[in-house]
């Protein structure tokens, strides 16, 4: 039976693309069928998922659509909300058609949407996949609902796509807005529904891209049969910018924008007050017929750039100590001077142990914000009942157990100067979601509080897990993703590292000072491939600091365990080694033994109660 209706789809489509059947010849789905068979030269039996990207082709892809699909994630979330129950994913494409932010239903429904990878980094053009929401949307630059078989590849037929178009502040053609069920209990007339929902956010979207392109500016909207548009005029009343549907509207073209044309040859104010604060005002016409309504709102005035003075020559030394001679990190340290004082978020990646906290504090150091706060946590470390309370704070009497007079929280702790997230890829998914409001509205809502409190941080976060194949399957958060790696630097383990022996001697150095290698213990240590990198390799030299008689750091010094290459290594197990040897070299005098390893005595106290180590004198 689903052969015979494989086959009867495919003869309708061939019949109507070959002009062979007059149904529905001069529809939309028709025209599209054509181009996808003639065109496209396409096969409409043919079965196979998406071509999907890879998680660096996505970057790359992602890298010019940063700022629209911050400012629209907001609405898609809106929209996600309101459509999950309904079984709808919710996606946000380029202009060709690759999804960029994906956010599925419920979980009946999410098993089909990743069985047949309509998630990030899917490519639905239709020059690949034929007649499709996206892609016949994309082509014709218009709105579009395809119902389940109106798809040109039979395998499609499970879903129906509403899709809309978004445009530029120059009224170029940016992307799309798809939603897309795989039920098969909702009408045509639900799903067209579902359109109209769509359209809506996609023309919020497109009028919240253009508010922030033209910040500077005054906006007013501009009424008309088919929905209002957007104008962006000066303080000259000049015009600057017109969003599509403002330049359909007022006949508006790109020549006459850039020739900063009077807005009076266009529309006229019964009174224009410019009280800081949007206003409603009545347009005229030129001519002087009334026009509307209309809503005016006056520039943001963004804070004014200081002019940037020379930095202090020591400004960058921590990064630069940390680059090392490693062409690599020479290289990302060098990007990350040119962005340095910007609010641009930063994604540090690497294996355990390479020293991304170090890492994160050198950045905070060498930016504007080094006088104000670095607060840090980690993710993976604290309970998850506990992170929420954490990070966002509470009020007082928000739950059992909270402090009598609340608790700030670890974002607005670190207020006008940077937060680090360490292993970012093990927050829990609720989380993530206010984490993200957080960074797009830049404010926190403690637990229990009537109202929000303004943040301003800089973030930067850290993970050993590769989050762009997570968040294709759903385990991370897409767009928080984009959201986080602003910019990505790539921290080399220790093995890859091209100054690996210059950074064995000056953390011999650090951790054994008074202590020199034999030429046995520098063959060891130059051959092992440090699993627990850096961290590992401190542990390693400060256990032999301890244990070493005359000064003199031997190869028996050195607790190497044997190492495969694919056996994850028990770094705690290492730790308490160290410590519990430093204890019995000072005969479990906690105060000498937490000076010997470098750690205040609570510290010390607090990781022999946690890993149960015996004291005894």
């Amino acid at each position: 039976m689903a052969s015979l209706s494989a086959s009867n789809h495919v003869a309708r489509v061939l019949s109507v693309a070959n002009h062979v059947a007059d149904v529905d010849a001069s529809s939309r789905i028709a025209n599209s069928w054509r181009r996808s068979l003639i065109s496209h030269k396409l096969d409409p039996a043919r079965r196979g998922p998406p071509q999907t990207l890879t998680e660096a082709e996505v970057r790359h892809v992602a890298e010019p659509m940063e700022e629209t699909i911050r400012l629209a994630t907001a609405e898609l979330e809106d929209l996600a909300r309101v459509l999950r129950d309904a079984g709808y994913c919710v996606n946000l494409a380029d202009a060709n058609a690759i999804m960029l932010f994906s956010r599925l239903p419920g979980a009946a429904d999410t098993e089909i949407f990743l069985r047949w990878k309509v998630y990030t980094g899917s490519n639905f053009s239709e020059a690949h996949e034929g007649t499709n929401g996206l892609g016949t949307c994309l082509a014709e630059q218009k709105p579009i609902l395809v119902h389940r078989d109106e798809h040109f590849r039979e395998q499609w037929g499970i879903f129906s796509c509403a899709v809309a178009p978004l445009f530029d502040p120059l009224g170029r053609i940016a992307g799309a807005v798809n939603i897309t069920s795989c039920r098969d209990d909702l009408s045509r007339a639900a799903h067209q529904l579902a359109l109209a929902v769509t359209m809506q956010a996609a023309r919020r979207i497109e009028g919240a891209i253009f508010r922030d392109h033209f910040r500077n500016a005054w906006i007013a909207t501009v009424p008309g049969d088919g929905g209002s548009g957007l104008l962006a005029y000066d303080e000259d009343r000049r015009v600057v910018g017109a969003c599509r549907s403002a330049r359909a509207l007022l006949g508006l073209t790109d020549g006459l924008i850039a020739s900063g044309i009077d807005l009076s040859r266009y529309i006229k104010f019964d009174h224009h007050a410019a009280r800081g604060a949007e206003d409603i005002v009545q347009l005229r016409r030129a001519d002087g017929s009334p026009l509307g309504r209309s809503q005016i709102a006056p520039p943001q005035r963004a804070r004014p750039l200081t002019k940037r003075r020379d930095p202090p020559v020591d400004r960058f030394d921590a990064l630069h100590r940390l680059a090392g001679g490693d062409p690599g990190m020479v290289k990302s340290v060098k990007r990350l001077g040119a962005v340095i004082d910007h609010d641009l978020p930063v994604l540090l990646h690497g294996e355990t142990g390479v020293g991304k906290d170090l890492f994160a504090r050198a950045i905070h150091a060498a930016s504007n914000r080094a006088r104000n706060n670095y607060v840090a946590l980690n993710c993976a470390a604290m309970p998850e009942s506990l992170i929420d309370a954490e990070l966002f704070g509470y009020e007082a009497g928000a739950f059992t157990g909270a402090r009598r007079d609340g608790s700030k929280g670890l974002i607005v702790q670190a207020h006008g100067g940077t937060l680090f997230l360490d292993e970012i890829g093990d927050m829990p998914i609720a989380l993530q979601t206010r984490l993200l409001r957080v960074l797009e509205n830049r404010e926190v809502w403690p637990l229990g509080a009537l109202k929000p409190v303004a943040v301003d941080i800089r973030l930067i976060s850290a993970t050993h897990r590769d989050l762009g194949p997570m968040a294709e399957q759903g385990a991370f958060r897409a767009d928080l993703y984009f959201r986080l790696r602003g910019m990505e630097v790539r921290l080399p383990a220790l093995r890859d590292r091209a100054d690996r022996d210059d950074i064995i001697r000056q953390i011999a150095r650090e951790e054994a000072p008074s202590c020199r290698l034999s030429s046995e213990a520098w063959s060891q240590l130059a051959a092992y491939p440090f699993p627990g990198n850096m961290r590992q390799l401190r542990h390693v030299l400060r256990l032999a600091g301890c244990t070493a008689e005359n000064g003199v750091i031997t190869d028996a010094d050195l607790d190497l365990p044997p190492f495969g290459g694919r056996v994850e290594p028990d770094l705690e197990a290492a730790e308490r080694a160290t410590i519990a040897e430093a204890l019995r070299k000072h005969g479990g005098r906690v105060t000498e033994a937490a000076r010997a390893l470098k750690l205040s005595r609570a510290t010390l106290y607090r990781k022999i109660k946690a890993m149960k180590i015996e004291t005894a004198q």
